[in-house]
């Protein structure tokens, strides 16, 4: 007689996925399960670097780079410089009676700005040109007295009274322009190494 060969099971019974325990469920779409945030613990949140706050220097810097940014010679920054002060000399004349000290206010940004916007080949020239403004926009503001000797005068004595405005103006404009220098000299030699560094075979 002919025996019905029986073939073992490979598989075992199939469990219903409503009999499995609830770690042995996945989730209804059959995806991964979404992993929840961490949380973070207090002490690493208490490390984490506040945000700095931008120092007043920083939000000049900025201002300044977002204006316009013409290269003046040293002559064009000379007669800029002394435009500026005798515009200013005259605002300060009509909106403050000739106030000195309003004057010497608004000397330290042109001296700024002056120093700014100096050409490279002619940054020397920015501390120089700005005492020469000072004392050219101080006309309008100046007492003056009589004839030619009482303007002569006024003029002296308002450059000895305000001297401190005229040598703080004046050290603005030197400390712009020794940055400036510095900053083109770093350049230059930044430029220089990675020459050579091209140049060296390999």
């Amino acid at each position: 007689m002919e025996q019905h060969r029986t073939r073992p099971a490979q598989y075992g019974p199939r469990r219903d996925r409503a009999s499995l325990p609830p770690q042995g469920r996945g989730p209804a779409g059959g995806g991964r399960r979404p992993v929840a945030a961490r949380p973070v613990p207090a002490r690493a949140a208490a490390e984490r670097p506040t945000p700095r706050p931008v120092p007043l220097v920083a939000r000049v810097v900025r201002a300044l780079r977002g204006m316009p940014n013409p290269r003046l010679t040293g002559l064009g920054s000379g007669l800029f410089c002394a435009a500026v002060m005798l515009v200013l000399g005259f605002l300060d004349q009509a909106l403050f009676g000739a106030s000195l000290t309003v004057y010497g206010v608004l000397f330290s940004p042109v001296c700024l700005v002056t120093a700014l916007w100096v050409r490279k080949g002619d940054l020397l020239t920015a501390p120089v040109v700005v005492p020469i403004a000072f004392a050219v926009g101080l006309v309008t503001v100046a007492e003056s007295g009589k004839g030619v000797g009482g303007r002569l005068m006024g003029l002296v004595t308002a450059l000895a009274t305000e001297a401190g405005w005229l040598y703080g103006g004046t050290l603005v404009a030197g400390s712009t322009v020794l940055v400036r220098q510095v900053r083109m000299l770093r350049r230059r030699r930044a430029a220089a190494a990675v020459a050579a560094r091209d140049r060296t075979p390999v």
